[in-house]
């Protein structure tokens, strides 16, 4: 049972018996109210506003959820609104910020890429994740995949092995206000065991196979999108997806180029 404050007036009225009485005593102040259970997680999705942008990027994000989202089949309104509101501009580096809403991946530093948008947007799609959702992100990048997903809303845990890159996505995401995203640097190879099991999976980085470790650490119904070839070569944007006695169906849905991933084996 909750305890609840002394009324005001029993708390003037309390004395010891047979005391001559004193001068009037102050009016009690009631405590400030503490929670009765720990402070609950950060909200899903953004919770904190975007900064001001000039209208042309606004146009231009505009035009690439157009123009190129749909051109390749991104057709789900909730993917769609994401990437139309994720400020692409913040997660390249600002010499290359004009070039953002291009068609095209961009280097971000330590012989990483930012994917194009219409891949970001397929991938996101094809993994079927809804608000609420736990989501591994592999290969955070600058971190905007892991913002897209968590503007939809989703509890997204996202590893990146190289350090800098880590560090620099997780302030990035923390101020923008994405706090449901946890940044890591570590071996996406060996995926997150601590928090599996997971809704969905996305690598943004080309295995030569795919490593168990994701796949034991999918749950049953749930995707794993990723891509799988030869460093340099065409590689293959494979869907495979658990069911509930274990096993595993795979798609190759697109024909692509990703920087390789690195890791364990």
């Amino acid at each position: 049972m909750r305890r609840g404050l002394l009324p005001a007036a029993l708390l003037l009225s309390a004395g010891g018996c047979g005391e001559e009485p004193g001068p009037p005593a102050e009016r009690a102040v009631p405590a400030v109210a503490r929670p009765a259970f720990p402070v609950p997680p950060p909200r899903p999705g953004r919770t904190a506003p975007l900064p001001a942008e000039e209208p042309g990027e606004k146009r231009a994000r505009e035009a690439m959820v157009e123009d190129q989202l749909r051109a390749i089949g991104v057709t789900d309104p909730r993917v769609l609104e994401a990437m139309g509101t994720v400020p692409r501009h913040l997660f390249v580096p600002p010499i290359l910020r004009s070039r953002a809403y291009e068609d095209t991946p961009l280097p971000i530093g330590h012989g990483q890429t930012i994917s194009a948008p219409d891949v970001v947007g397929f991938m996101t799609q094809a993994l079927r994740v809804k608000a609420g959702d736990r989501v591994l992100d592999v290969g955070t990048g600058s971190g905007y995949q892991a913002a897209v997903l968590g503007e939809l809303g989703c509890r997204v845990f996202s590893i990146e092995i190289l350090e800098p890159l880590a560090k620099e996505a997780g302030a990035r995401l923390s101020d923008l206000g994405y706090g449901w995203v946890t940044v890591r640097q570590g071996d996406g190879w060996l995926g997150w065991p601590e928090e599996a099991p997971f809704d969905g999976i996305l690598v943004a980085a080309a295995p030569d196979r795919v490593p168990p470790a994701l796949l034991a650490q999918l749950k049953p119904g749930a995707r794993l999108v990723i891509p799988v070839g030869p460093e340099g070569a065409v590689q293959s944007l494979k869907i495979l997806e658990k069911r509930p006695d274990g096993t595993v169906d795979e798609e190759d849905a697109l024909a692509v180029r990703f920087v390789p991933m690195t890791g364990g084996r």
